[in-house]
């Protein structure tokens, strides 16, 4: 295993979304240590995308981390109590991110499943909400170097070509003709993603 570098954060959203596929995300924490792979993902497109928290160009207290140069984490809260995760991508200033939308854990299971009161594995990381509890991340996590902090992310040395599945992504009804773009995408037949959609189709 060996952590990703800046390189492979300076593309657009879309192509990272499908690079962090079957890459690992590890959390080091007083508590223990939590691994798990990315089995899906998100793109967002900054202001070229409706769906994005960028999408008007304002920078904001809250979306500021989405403006840095790519590598480093976005972590927000929805509904005022679930957090998610992003990975910021590409130059900065461009906003761009990949939500973090499921994962299969690996690692520090016990440690997550005492997290989410849940004995469950399938349904402990297959949405960004449950895996930022599991994992223990929290508002404490945003603007994280991913590269050099306790929050990061990991390649294995060998990665066999992976089955990848685009689809629409979730809960952005709102945005208008964004909200048809197959810009989620995750490793298909896995057992641990979120939603597996109708209109998916395979790439």
């Amino acid at each position: 295993m060996h952590r990703l570098n800046q390189d492979f954060f300076m593309e657009d959203s879309i192509q990272v979304a499908k690079k962090l596929l079957g890459k690992y995300l590890i959390h080091e924490t007083p508590e223990g240590i939590t691994k798990c792979r990315i089995v899906e993902t998100e793109a967002y497109m900054g202001v070229l995308d409706k769906g994005s928290h960028a999408y008007s160009g304002k920078v904001t207290p809250r979306t500021e981390a989405l403006y840095e140069q790519g590598g480093i984490s976005y972590v927000y809260l929805i509904y005022g109590m679930y957090h998610c995760m992003n990975v910021v991508v590409n130059a900065k200033g461009l906003a761009q991110g990949v939500l973090i939308r499921a994962l299969e854990p690996v690692e520090g299971i016990e440690l997550m499943m005492q997290r989410r009161k849940t004995d469950k594995l399938k349904n402990l990381c297959n949405g960004p909400g449950k895996l930022c509890i599991a994992m223990g991340i929290t508002k404490n996590e945003n603007k994280k170097n991913l590269m050099t902090s306790s929050l990061y992310l990991e390649a294995p040395e060998h990665e066999d070509p992976l089955d990848i599945v685009a689809a629409t992504r979730i809960g952005i009804d709102y945005a208008e003709e964004a909200k048809d773009f197959l810009w989620r995408f995750y490793i298909k037949d896995t057992p641990f993603v979120s939603v597996k959609s109708k209109n998916a189709t395979s790439l």
